[in-house]
């Protein structure tokens, strides 16, 4: 598909020629598309959306392409309550017609064509895809184009030609440490379609967790998971749902570290006969399968195959990292193995243990996908490198000719902000790679590791600012507006709510839980200006395990609030003008008295609730905060503050950034900002 020349930006969007800015403000068009498309062309006018609206298929159409059209219609029909169309025709005259070349790849593959033309005039749609695949990403698009005007709905008069920037946009769950349970994983999978995600990473074995049923190795799970494990008849339901919304299922295998699970069942994988337990404890764990033995490879090649006829996906993730090799090192078969092969290093017996499975992989059809670790001068190049050190090791990979994925700066439970994330590029102007070797990097995916959640706190901590980073794997490297990204996240968000995630609901849920009573306004108030500590401080503070209790304020209150970027956004539009009485400073004043007298309200909710009494000294910080920023806004507007009031209130404000009780203030540095503004 030709693709025009872009010539200008709208909200972040390219814009094909021929637009005309008076056209946009006939259209009245609200651009809050996530991810932005490719290239974005305003006309003039919008159809409305009405129970006249017929649905077409006028080429090609098959089960996985009428389901997709019935979903979509289905979310259609919720968002604006008209009746949807069942009856779908063959003809190209219909108000919705979506042509569609063909199935597109049996097993889709990276190189599935995702690209799609959407045309909507205000006598009908027109979307043209060359698979199926593509027709669900126009079809996204074409639900997120629907707003409201006057007493019903239209679509915007648009002209888009979309396709993605990077063939590999993921999001990788965790379900080892904690075990997600089928129903948390398909509505991810919903939030994932939603935003254009292509790839589900299952990372399915941990030293905590053995989670997917082998009928060759039955004690894997009998003995590794707690009873807490998919069946392969789940699994294989996970495949299909996600096969049916263009997603990709990569399992993960961890191996030759990350294995405590698997040793429980069979010992004898390991190079120390043990007898293991489940690991309850997180971090690196020194026991390692024993890469010396004949017998390893054959139970990996008899596992493998087992899992092939499971996922079908030609990618497969051996995982590879945090292997210490302290077992190796204190054994003297193991040692007397690598002086026979010549092995200097730990590292060097990895590789041969890497390059062993990389041809069992093979012999079963997949590619081999391994964390950075396994990157090594005597590794094969087919080996996909997964990049979670730095993106550094990414661009060793691709200089040598391996390919990568890029996830370190996509860490989830560090906590960061959805801007952080969204400003991380796998391919930034000056990462030193030749046009050939950028074509290796394949794309990136979003990390949620599970230490510090379960299936109620999950959702709130992928979403919405996943969301994000399908934008910067989606979108053009130029659409980088951070304002405007949590401008259209916002309404995102909901759009991820409604396919069903918890993301927004987990909270007044917790604290509820917490306060042990529906009246939580001023608790909700508490939470706004809150987030978690990152995963470190989190784990080192409270020495964490997979037995810790997920009950606390920490657990309840959001990553990357929008407390964090309104006040930064109001406190950076008021000190263009401090003394005007602008909508800005009247916004903060709100916030800050909202403040004040929630405090009070919250410290006597605390006396009967003793997991939220641990909290008290942040309730008292929290009022301070809110009349240092009273106060602030007051001597910006002309009064003047008395003698050691900016001393005073800047010290103030640096004790209450200290994390404590596991929490941080979302607000610190703009009322910093905001005090050192006075004069």
């Amino acid at each position: 598909m030709k693709r025009p020349i872009a010539l200008a930006l709208l909200g972040g969007a390219l814009l094909m020629p021929g637009f005309s800015p008076s056209l946009a403000a006939q259209s009245n068009f609200v651009n809050t598309l996530m991810p932005e498309p490719a290239h974005l062309n305003v006309g003039s006018g919008s159809l409305t959306w009405n129970t006249a609206v017929t649905v077409g298929l006028p080429h090609f159409k098959n089960q996985r392409l009428e389901d997709a059209v019935n979903r979509t219609l289905e979310q259609i029909e919720r968002k604006t309550g008209v009746p949807r169309q069942r009856a779908m025709t063959t003809s190209d005259a219909s108000t919705l017609s979506i042509d569609v070349d063909g199935a597109g790849e049996e097993i889709q593959s990276i190189d599935e064509d995702e690209s799609y033309a959407l045309n909507v005039s205000s006598t009908g749609i027109k979307l043209h895809a060359a698979t199926v695949v593509g027709a669900m990403r126009g079809m996204t698009t074409l639900l997120q184009l629907i707003q409201p005007s006057g007493n019903g709905f239209v679509v915007p008069a648009v002209q888009i030609e979309d396709s993605p920037r990077f063939h590999w946009r993921g999001l990788m769950i965790d379900a080892g440490r904690h075990f997600e349970p089928v129903e948390v994983i398909k509505r991810n999978l919903d939030a994932m379609a939603a935003v254009k995600l292509n790839v589900f990473h299952w990372h399915l074995t941990e030293d905590q967790g053995f989670r997917i049923e082998s009928k060759i190795y039955p004690k894997l799970t009998e003995e590794g998971s707690d009873g807490l494990y998919y069946t392969q008849d789940e699994a294989r339901e996970i495949v299909a749902y996600a096969r049916a919304r263009g997603i990709r299922v990569v399992p993960e295998f961890d191996m030759p570290g990350h294995t405590r699970s698997w040793l429980v069942g069979y010992p004898d994988l390991s190079s120390d006969p043990g007898p293991y337990t489940i690991r309850r404890e997180f971090g690196v764990e020194p026991v390692a399968m024993d890469p010396t033995k004949e017998s390893t490879y054959q139970f990996i090649d008899a596992f493998l195959g087992e899992m092939a006829t499971i996922f079908p996906d030609p990618y497969l993730h051996l995982g590879g990292d945090e292997t210490p090799g302290t077992q190796w090192k204190n054994n003297p078969r193991v040692v007397a193995f690598m002086k026979e092969h010549n092995f200097k290093t730990t590292e060097e017996l990895q590789t041969y243990f890497s390059q062993r499975v990389l041809q069992l992989a093979k012999k079963h059809g997949k590619h081999m996908v391994g964390w950075d670790e396994i990157l090594n001068p005597a590794l094969p190049t087919d080996a996909i490198i997964h990049s979670w050190r730095g993106a550094k090791s990414l661009y060793d990979a691709a200089q040598r000719g391996y390919q990568g994925i890029l996830s370190q700066p996509y860490y989830l439970d560090h906590m960061k902000s959805a801007e952080e994330y969204y400003l991380a590029d796998p391919l930034p102007p000056g990462s030193g790679l030749t046009p050939e070797q950028s074509k290796l990097v394949l794309g990136g995916e979003v990390c949620m590791w599970g230490e510090h959640l379960n299936e109620l706190s999950i959702d709130s901590r992928i979403w919405p600012r996943t969301a994000a980073v399908a934008e910067r794997l989606w979108s053009p490297e130029n659409v980088r507006d951070v304002d405007d990204m949590y401008r259209r996240l916002g309404v995102e968000s909901l759009r991820i709510e409604a396919v069903g995630t918890r993301h927004l609901t987990h909270e007044g849920a917790a604290l509820r839980e917490l306060a042990g009573t529906e009246n939580i306004d001023a608790l909700r108030v508490f939470s706004s200006v809150l987030q978690p500590v990152t995963f470190g401080q989190r784990y080192h503070e409270q020495r964490t395990s997979q037995l810790t209790p997920l009950d606390n304020l920490v657990d309840a209150v959001r990553p990357d609030p929008p407390s964090r970027h309104e006040v930064a956004l109001l406190v950076r539009e008021l000190l263009k003008s401090p003394t005007a009485h602008s909508d800005a400073r009247a916004q903060l004043s709100g916030m800050f008295q909202s403040w004040i007298a929630a405090a009070p309200k919250v410290q006597a909710q605390m006396d009967h609730a003793p997991l939220l009494a641990i909290a008290r000294p942040r309730a008292v910080q929290m009022e301070q905060l809110g009349r240092i920023g009273q106060q602030a806004l007051e001597y910006l507007g002309g009064k003047k503050a008395p003698a050691g009031w900016k001393k005073s209130s800047l010290a103030e404000i640096e004790a209450a950034r200290k994390p404590q009780v596991l929490v941080v203030f979302t607000v610190i540095d703009p009322l910093a900002e905001l005090v050192n503004a006075v004069k």
